[in-house]
């Protein structure tokens, strides 16, 4: 309870703190004047007791002004003890506090001056007093200790301060860094999302629109495209429900692995029946990887083949897959209309499908290239992923 009393004072207004500590202060010097007092003591006035209120008054103010309040309190102190004929105090509570608060806020320079100021002060008023060296010491050990406090506190200040400062420094980074997730995390949903729908509607209409021909003169093959959009559409959506189960906060959510250079003969086989002959080849020593980089390359090889369907008209794709001591490079090329008109670089679709492959790339430390096919005859996209650091097993 008193350590919450405590906190309410002192988050309260700078200017109520004020106003209370001179209250405070007004009420130990008033002990002087209510009290019974020996035989031969000075007289108790009202007069006297207005100048000790006049002398504490500027205490309200000492945090815009310390040094003017000091200099009020000190004459107004000075007169009472060599003009007026009232009870002594025990100590010089204003000028101790106001002294204080001087070594708070003043600066160096200030400081010096009216430490040397209220030293000489002291010392004529120890001898304007008893004249003692008893005396002398003990009013030097409570301004050194005023001074001590102050200075103590200005250290505590600036130690709270720089912690505060550093705790919202470090609150605005984690804010900044937690945006960027967050913006990096929309990215990589809107990229996934992008390769899954852009390929799966593509294929079902290329298959839709082969459908009505293929009805009339080949209703067999008519029966396929219509099997390949079904398994198209149930493919895409089984990913889809993937990816919204990763966003999903209940554990029981799908966590199915995305599909990766396993499942590219199937993906391979769907294009296919859409019309273009694709071949698949592996080259170099096969081997296991890691699943985030294989499911990169079905992601790229997947678009690559999105934007074949889409806009290159091509009759014969290729894909392969070179296995490098330290990389894997992904090449797709197509014999269809080439970069000079409505290409399989995915220009015609804003060029969504080109930015998420060298994206993809480049998260794998890797580079990507899409050109002219091989003697400027059709379109290519070249892809090399390093996987040297990545590797099962190293």
């Amino acid at each position: 309870m008193i350590r919450a009393w405590a906190e309410r004072v002192r988050r309260a207004d700078p200017r109520w703190q004020d106003l209370g500590l001179t209250v405070l202060v007004q009420l130990a010097c008033t002990m002087p004047f209510v009290v019974p007092t020996q035989p031969g003591a000075s007289p108790k006035s009202w007069p006297a007791y207005l100048v000790t209120v006049l002398g504490l008054v500027p205490l309200v103010w000492r945090r815009r002004a310390p040094v003017t309040v000091l200099v009020a309190i000190v004459a107004v102190g000075f007169y009472y003890n060599f003009a007026m004929d009232g009870p002594g105090q025990p100590l010089p509570y204003g000028p101790l506090i106001a002294f204080y608060t001087v070594a708070v806020l003043s600066p160096p320079r200030t400081r010096f001056a009216v430490t040397s100021a209220v030293l000489v002060s002291a010392g004529f008023a120890v001898y304007g007093n008893t004249g003692t060296a008893r005396e002398l010491i003990f009013t030097l050990f409570v301004i050194a200790a005023a001074y001590a406090l102050g200075r103590s506190q200005y250290t505590r200040q600036a130690y709270t301060a720089a912690v505060e400062d550093r705790a919202e420094q470090l609150e605005r980074a984690n804010r900044i860094e937690a945006e960027q997730a967050a913006a990096r995390e929309r990215a990589r949903i809107a990229r996934e999302m992008h390769d899954i729908l852009s390929h799966a509607v593509s294929i079902m209409i290329v298959q839709a629109e082969a459908g009505p021909v293929a009805v009339r003169k080949a209703p067999a093959r008519a029966e396929a495209a219509f099997e390949a959009i079904a398994e198209t559409g149930r493919d895409a959506m089984a990913q889809l429900r993937t990816m919204l189960g990763v966003l999903r906060t209940e554990e029981a959510a799908p966590r199915a692995p995305q599909p990766g250079i396993g499942a590219l003969p199937t993906l391979l086989d769907r294009v296919r029946a859409g019309g273009p002959r694709v071949s698949y080849e592996r080259t170099g020593a096969v081997r296991e990887l890691p699943a985030a980089l294989e499911a990169t390359v079905h992601r790229v090889v997947q678009e690559a083949l999105t934007n074949v369907v889409k806009h290159a008209g091509a009759s014969a794709v290729d894909v392969r897959l070179e296995y490098g001591a330290q990389t894997l490079t992904v090449t797709v090329t197509d014999d269809g209309r080439g970069p000079g008109g409505a290409s399989s670089g995915g220009t015609s679709s804003g060029g969504h499908g080109l930015i998420g492959i060298r994206e993809r790339a480049a998260a794998h430390g890797g580079t990507a290239w899409t050109g002219p096919g091989p003697d400027g005859v059709g379109y290519a996209v070249r892809v090399v992923l390093v996987t040297s650091q990545q590797e099962v097993g190293t």
